[in-house]
């Protein structure tokens, strides 16, 4: 498993969303997502919408995922 093609299921799975995703060793990985789809969801259901882009990856091919979820306007905040 690599980065780019969490990348590109992360974002197929939420279409508009970007996101950045990164890990050396092919199993653990972290990534930040910034979507539309994120407003007015706390924190878990965020995770799950991302995690359900990835169906049976997680916990197989994808041994951990560290998440950062935002919407566009937090993201903006930040920079």
């Amino acid at each position: 498993m690599d980065a780019e093609r969490i990348q590109a299921l992360i974002e197929s799975g939420l279409p508009g969303a970007r996101a950045d995703v990164r890990g050396d060793d092919g199993v653990h990985f972290e990534a930040t997502v910034v979507a539309e789809q994120f407003a007015g969801k706390l924190p878990l259901a965020r995770h799950r919408l991302v995690y359900a882009t990835l169906g049976d990856l997680m916990g197989g091919a994808i041994h951990a995922l560290a998440l950062k979820t935002l919407t566009p306007q937090e993201a903006a905040a930040r920079s």
